[in-house]
């Protein structure tokens, strides 16, 4: 199979997707862009279709899927129960990175659920995909487009590495805004709880929700995933990772004494700004501003990705501290690292 790549960087003529949208509808694999990551999309009615899905990415069939809609009065037909008050909020916050889990609707496929009562949702905040799933008449289901366990894509280049000859198309929409996944909140509880963390922190929900819990179950491998991203390693380049967290002085005599301890390999640092002249290192990734963590996120998996391409052996990587939006990037770097975080 040649995956097709269908090019609309900058191209608004959204009557060429209408190829696209017939891969969807005969069954195919489509990969999607969105503001967080690509994700690897599929008619999310179709059980079959979903079951290809997996297969592309070798991923787990009790790891739940994301259904992607393009308006919020999709939500009708796919869930139940659903509060009025949080139908209110969500208005405020779609289209954007937030995953919702609901209870679901008769409709949607066991596939999609892992054999769950409940279903994931969102609407990206992306015009061309959220026009593309209008065309397809059927919610998307859109995990990550990358081989499981490896980094997320945030861009075509990235999607083709991992997908290239397993899928049918691409739609390249350009490098994604955000770079790592949505925030995923159930809500199906008395009170919303955060699954996975993401772009939508606890403080900006709180403006939303007047009381928003954290998952206690955020790193424990042993529970049913109730979300993606919940339960298996994720987003890990080949190379071993390590993640360091301390202040300027404490991190850099670390690194320094594994650049001395580990001479014969390859190493790969991924740092701030205010790390920059501090040490000797070829493969060096800069991440910007320590006091800023959005660009970080924005090239996180990316400059996993790098590493790969460089042919390192080790990443050392600085750490931030597991509050707001820092929470989310620990989130992902822990499973980068197979949990290899230490504090010096």
């Amino acid at each position: 199979m040649k995956t097709k790549i269908f090019d609309f960087r900058n191209n608004q003529n959204y009557e060429n997707l209408r190829e696209a949208t017939e891969i969807i509808k005969n069954g195919g694999l489509v990969a999607i862009p969105t503001e967080t990551v690509y994700g690897l999309g599929g008619d999310g009615l179709n059980g079959e279709s979903c079951r290809k899905i997996f297969e592309a990415k070798n991923r787990p069939m009790d790891n739940p899927l994301i259904l992607h809609i393009s308006d919020i009065s999709e939500l009708k037909r796919l869930t139940r129960d659903v509060k009025d008050s949080d139908l209110e909020i969500l208005n405020k916050l779609w289209p954007g990175p937030l995953t919702v889990i609901l209870k679901k609707s008769k409709i949607i496929p066991n596939e999609v659920t892992a054999g769950l009562d409940t279903v994931a949702i969102r609407m990206p905040n992306k015009e061309i995909t959220r026009e593309f799933i209008k065309l397809c008449e059927t919610p998307i289901a859109a995990p990550s487009a990358n081989l499981s366990t490896k980094p997320s894509p945030t861009s075509t280049k990235s999607v083709l590495e991992d997908m290239d000859g397993r899928i049918d198309a691409v739609i390249d929409g350009g490098d994604c805004e955000i770079g790592i996944e949505s925030t995923v909140l159930d809500l199906t509880e008395e009170y919303p709880k955060i699954l996975r963390p993401g772009y939508y922190t606890k403080e900006k929900l709180e403006k939303f929700w007047k009381i928003v819990y954290i998952d206690e179950g955020l790193n424990n491998i042993n529970l049913t995933p109730k979300s993606p991203g919940q339960k298996y390693k994720h987003y890990a380049p080949n190379a071993e990772v390590q993640v360091l967290i301390g202040d300027d002085e404490n991190f850099r005599k670390a690194v320094k004494k594994i650049l001395s301890k580990n001479q014969d390999k390859k190493i790969g640092l991924m740092i701030f700004e205010n790390d920059k002249g501090k040490f000797e290192n070829e493969n060096i990734i800069y991440m910007g501003n320590q006091n800023d963590l959005s660009y970080m996120g924005k090239i996180l998996f990316d400059s996993l990705r790098k590493m790969d391409e460089n042919s390192v052996e080790l990443v050392v990587i600085r750490g931030v501290e597991e509050k707001g939006y820092g929470l989310s990037i620990m989130n992902r770097l822990k499973k980068s690292a197979s949990q290899n975080v230490r504090r010096v």
